[in-house]
Parts: structure tokens; C-alpha cells; sequence
């Protein structure tokens, strides 16, 4: 049911736990090409401040220190990064099929360069790059790995235009 008060939110920023973060932003500023709009810089578990406070709120008490960073992409989303020094440093098992963040997606129309790019710089390719509409529109995909095991995809076209053809069904919806 559709309120006044029910509109579209936008998307602000995602969260991404790293193993290395002057690693992670190196990998996400080279090859994704995003601003770095705050360099690392370490927060401590302390309540003198409002970020402190704010990380204390959110991680609980168990923790003394971490490193952060924030990049942007080219349409203003945030991609903040966090190192935390005595956290697994392994990437979680994939499992899609659980309740939690499958993937998050970035869009390039130069598909095929930013994959080989991706993997060049110690990522993976997960599967072959894709076509929705096979000989009938250019729109592709292909799921990704970042170094540190974090899984994202990759589409040529937006999101609305992708889905709003019938992306499954390959006859316009």
C-alpha cells in the first residue's frame, strides 16, 4: 500500500570489512577508479567524541581500535572501508543461499576491461561474462571477487534499464 510518506529512498554508502585497508583502498581506487575522500585513519573505543561514542554503539565494548576509510563512487555512493585488527582476516564462506548481504553491484559498459582489471590486480572472475538478451541487446553481467574474497558483481547498463525489459524472459515486459 502506497502512503504519502512512501517514496524511493537513494542509497548512501555500503560497508566492507577488510583484511588490509591500505590494501583495500589501493585495490578499490586503482581498479574501480573511486575517490578517496578520507584516507585510513585509526578510531579508538573511547566516548569523548561523537564517533567514539557512535562505534561503541554499534561494535559494543569488546574492540580497542580500528582502521577506516571512506571512497566515493562517480554517482556519490559511499563505499566505506573497515580493518579490524583482530578480526578474521579470511573472507566469509559464499553462501547466497543465507539470510544476510549477497552482493553489492557496480556497472561499467567496458565490461570485459574492468574483469581482466579485476583479476589482474588479484581478484577473480566467477563465472563467464553474461548477456541477458543474447543478440538482441548489449546488457551484460558478471559476478566478480575482489583480492580479500568479497563478492560483487558487474553490469554493463543500470539496474531499472536491465530489469525493465524482462531481463529473464528476453521478450520486452
Amino acid at each position: 500500500m502506497k502512503t504519502e510518506n512512501n517514496y524511493p529512498k537513494s542509497f548512501s554508502h555500503i560497508g566492507l570489512t577488510v583484511p588490509n585497508i591500505k590494501a583495500a583502498v589501493q585495490f578499490y581506487s586503482e581498479v574501480m577508479g573511486w575517490y578517496v575522500i578520507m584516507e585510513p585513519s585509526t578510531v579508538k573505543k573511547e566516548t569523548d567524541t561523537a564517533i567514539g561514542q557512535m562505534c561503541i554503539d554499534v561494535f559494543g565494548t569488546d574492540w580497542e581500535e580500528f582502521e577506516i576509510a571512506h571512497l566515493a563512487t562517480s554517482d556519490g555512493i559511499g563505499v566505506e572501508l573497515f580493518s579490524f585488527p583482530h578480526g578474521v582476516k579470511e573472507a566469509p564462506a559464499f553462501n547466497p543461499f543465507n539470510t544476510g548481504l549477497f552482493h553489492f553491484c557496480i556497472q561499467d559498459p567496458q565490461i570485459e576491461e574492468l574483469v581482466e582489471k579485476i583479476v589482474a590486480h588479484g581478484g577473480k572472475q566467477r563465472m563467464p561474462i553474461r548477456e541477458y538478451y543474447p543478440k538482441e541487446k548489449p546488457f551484460k553481467m558478471c559476478y566478480v571477487e575482489d583480492p580479500f574474497g568479497i563478492v560483487f558483481e558487474v553490469y554493463t547498463h543500470s539496474y531499472e534499464l536491465t530489469y525493465s525489459s524482462g531481463a529473464y524472459t528476453g521478450k520486452p515486459a
